[in-house]
């Protein structure tokens, strides 16, 4: 009897269990469509895909298959190919190389740096790789000192990139040897007196021409404007407006243009800094096969991903798509190249890459179209095929109210430290996609395009917090 009875117990709290279930999802999707009534989407396209995976099932499905510009989600396919066919610990190497002999601390021959398409490398690692070439016992160059670009094609910006977003940071000029994120950083200071113009410095050395016509002023908000001359291609910096006496000193920065002539300005600084002396010239030239590697700068991918995702690193992400095709031809390559692997992993989780359109890894361009259900595919695919490189990818995203470019939303709201998502921004285009964890304890992914509006995109992004909140709380 009392078998029965347990049985009983079982059957109804497993139908109850199922009931409830099925009940909140039903509620989680009233919720989000009450909120998709809003007359904001009378004018703005919305595509949403969320799926339970710890259920297993499907929770939201509206427009999930309609092409839709993705702006920085397209980073969710970057990342998530490279740590498929790279794997986290790939590195990124910058090398120098030798093509001579040293005798008593000269090298007779010619010195080359080689890029390897390492994003992050910074003035300090610079620092690091001329004190090794000291301590490899060179102290006297005989030959010319050059940087070998080889690696990469001769189109320094993406397909579909807009003319006029110079010289934005965001849209960086594309080398192998990246160094500084092809940027320089300029401090504005007030000048000297009222009448007189803004002090400027640069944080590194520098090559650069100034036109000041900037004014200080003794009352009134500062209005400077630090841009340079990018309309003629031309790296003159140039700095105009007013800045108040009072002002405290700011940082801006600026891309570079053509940055392999800076790097080789700063090599020269460095060398004669620490008395390496060079007879020859410094300049571009492809190292011969005669070459010898002398040092090599490593970074792994696992570090790259984080400020990649993070701060949805442009740069970072076509670093990364343009190595996908060089690790497989050790040769010049191309984002062409990298896309191939981005298809091959669309292929891979069941998908037709034919069917969207991709020119970048960065999403920059108003060319690539993708749908939400894709981006979901891909997240799913990792939660239940790839743990190990799910919770890097998880790990990279930006957490709501925490950091990256996800710190300052969804803060004091059930979301907050509960979302872990790549945000995406272009003009008219809005993106949020990756995973939360419900009261519940669900783990949801889920994907996010908005996109044809106009001006600011606050509402865009109140949506995306409004439905992460209604999946939190109700499943």
């Amino acid at each position: 009897m009392k078998s029965k009875i347990y049985i009983s117990a079982f059957v109804l709290f497993f139908v109850s269990t199922f009931l409830y279930a099925q009940n909140s999802s039903a509620q989680v999707a009233d919720n989000i469509n009450e909120l998709l009534k809003d007359d904001y989407f009378k004018s703005t396209q919305i595509s949403v895909d969320v799926f339970d995976l710890t259920e297993n099932k499907p929770i939201f499905k509206k427009n999930e298959k309609l092409l839709l510009k993705p702006a920085s989600n397209m980073k969710i396919l970057t990342t998530s190919s490279a740590l498929y066919f790279l794997g986290p610990e790939y590195k990124f190497k910058t090398t120098i190389w030798i093509n001579g002999e040293i005798e008593d601390s000269v090298l007779l021959g010619d010195l080359y740096f080689q890029g390897g398409f390492d994003p992050d490398l910074k003035y300090e690692n610079l620092e690091y790789l001329i004190s090794e070439i000291k301590q490899n016992g060179i102290k006297q160059i005989a030959g010319n000192v050059c940087i070998d670009k080889s690696n990469l094609d001769s189109l320094f910006w993406g397909e579909g990139w807009m003319w006029d977003d110079e010289p934005s940071t965001d849209f960086p000029y594309l080398t192998s040897l990246v160094f500084d994120d092809n940027a320089v950083s300029i401090i504005s200071k007030p000048g000297q007196s009222i009448g007189k113009p803004a002090i400027i410095e640069f944080l590194r050395p520098s090559n650069f021409d100034l036109i000041n016509n900037s004014e200080t002023v003794s009352n009134g908000r500062s209005r400077l404007q630090i841009t340079r001359d990018w309309i003629n291609r031309d790296n003159t910096i140039i700095v105009s407006g007013k800045i108040n006496s009072t002002a405290n000193p700011d940082t801006a920065s600026i891309s570079v243009f053509n940055p392999h002539d800076y790097f080789l300005f700063l090599i020269n600084e460095l060398m004669q800094k620490s008395k390496i002396a060079v007879e020859g010239d410094f300049l571009l030239q492809d190292k011969p096969e005669t070459s010898k590697l002398l040092i090599s700068l490593e970074r792994p991918f696992s570090e790259v991903i984080v400020n990649l995702n993070k701060t949805s690193d442009n740069l970072s992400a076509e670093m990364t798509l343009r190595v996908l095709g060089f690790d497989s031809l050790k040769q010049k390559t191309s984002a062409r190249q990298g896309l191939k692997f981005i298809d091959s992993l669309i292929t891979i989780i069941g998908f037709d890459p034919n069917k969207y359109r991709l020119v970048d890894g960065s999403g920059i361009s108003h060319y690539n179209l993708i749908t939400t259900e894709l981006i979901n595919e891909v997240l799913k695919y990792f939660y239940k095929e790839k743990n190990d490189l799910y919770k890097i990818l998880y790990e990279s995203f930006p957490i709501a109210g925490i950091d990256g470019t996800l710190k300052n939303r969804m803060k004091n709201t059930p979301a907050e430290m509960d979302v872990h998502a790549k945000t995406g921004t272009l003009s008219g285009v809005s993106s949020l996609s990756g995973y939360l964890t419900s009261k519940s304890g669900h783990i949801i992914s889920f994907s996010i395009f908005e996109q044809n509006y106009v001006r600011s995109s606050s509402k865009a992004r109140e949506m995306q917090d409004n439905i992460c909140n209604i999946l939190i709380e109700g499943i």
